[in-house]
């Protein structure tokens, strides 16, 4: 039996969190044995249950060790696994250091590092981002191997670390269809307004996602017809922000924040297609769970490298603008997408 060790910071609300708990269910546990140590206790996912599956729970690190080099961290730090042997010792995070020193402290055959994001635009969009990285970014030296969510970001990963001779792996997020069919007839208590063009999107409120540049366009779109609306499923630390926005450019008729939702597939059914202008991705997951509900896809154009095979729109106003009610949609299980994921992942994690 293979031990794996995967280290994250969370399983609260996210991309990341959905990403790493899609990846349990899909481990076949009767070759391995996995502990995932997890640095906070609440739980916004169903975690699968398996015998070989435990889940550990340790307490963060101080907040200011996010400001200390990383070599003094990793000093003043120790093995959190209590000396257990393991094949292969995963840092899924990536961001927080209770991760990278848990991966690189665990006595391990291997080191992986899991890339989720466009490190190159984000250290240029986000001054935070870069005085992570500042401290950070000498953990990176102490991986044998890196998993990143697309291709797109292989490049830029390179660019920004000199890191040529180790490789990395492009291990796009394994998307749960069997859930996504099983939860989306769940009964809620929503509905849309059949009479209009429905469309939504699905994320953190936050810069990166670029909402306030979708809402300009909606702006525009309100100019060509007002027969639409839009649903944003998400949260995040700009939703003041954007319901400001939203107020200054009227659209309070014409667009609904429903907040988080534990299960956002019912509401995504009712809709007639689905909508993502973010300014950079790792990925963009919930591109690929709209694409399995059947969903339209309008997609900004810079898109389409994070997501090979769904292209992406030069003009979403003009998208937006015409698009039709979808009276005919036929769900997706992305047999083939997900069966080269699960090649990748068998092989990074050597099962």
């Amino acid at each position: 039996m293979k031990q794996i060790a995967i280290f994250q910071s969370d399983l609260r609300v996210g991309g990341i969190q959905k990403a790493l708990v899609n990846i349990l269910n899909e481990i076949d546990y009767s070759k391995c044995c996995v502990d995932v140590y997890l640095f906070d206790d609440q739980c916004f996912f169903d975690v699968p249950s398996h015998e070989n599956l435990h889940i550990r729970f340790l307490p963060p690190m101080p907040a200011y060790y996010r400001l200390l080099y990383f070599g003094l961290v990793k000093k003043l730090s120790r093995d959190v696994t209590g000396g257990k042997e393991y094949d292969v010792a995963v840092d899924f995070s990536s961001y927080r250091n209770e991760c990278a020193v848990g991966a690189i402290k665990a006595h391990a055959k291997k080191r992986v590092m899991w890339i989720h994001n466009d490190v190159e635009i984000k250290r240029k969009n986000e001054p935070k981002y870069r005085i992570l990285w500042h401290f950070f970014k000498s953990k990176l030296k102490y991986y044998d191997a890196f998993a990143a969510v697309s291709p797109g970001i292989i490049d830029g990963f390179r660019r920004v670390t000199g890191i040529q001779d180790k490789p990395i792996t492009a291990i796009p997020n394994h998307i749960d269809t069997d859930e996504i069919f099983r939860k989306v007839h769940a009964k809620i208590d929503f509905s849309v307004d059949q009479r209009k063009w429905n469309v939504c999107s699905v994320g953190r409120i936050c810069h990166q996602k670029g909402y306030d540049l979708l809402i300009r366009d909606l702006a525009e779109v309100k100019k060509r017809r007002t027969d639409f609306h839009f649903y944003l499923i998400g949260d995040g630390p700009d939703r003041q922000t954007l319901e400001n926005q939203i107020r200054q450019l009227e659209l309070q008729d014409y667009v609904t924040l429903l907040g988080n939702q534990p299960n956002p597939f019912p509401y995504m059914d009712q809709m007639d297609g689905f909508v993502l202008t973010s300014r950079y991705e790792g990925q963009g997951m919930v591109i690929w769970e709209a694409k399995a509900l059947g969903l339209p896809l309008y997609i900004s154009k810079n898109l389409e490298i994070y997501n090979p095979g769904i292209e992406g729109c030069s003009d979403i106003v003009g998208a937006l603008s015409t698009a039709q009610k979808c009276t005919e949609k036929q769900y997706d299980p992305l047999t083939s997408y997900n069966e080269l994921i699960s090649q990748r992942i068998r092989a990074i994690l050597e099962l």
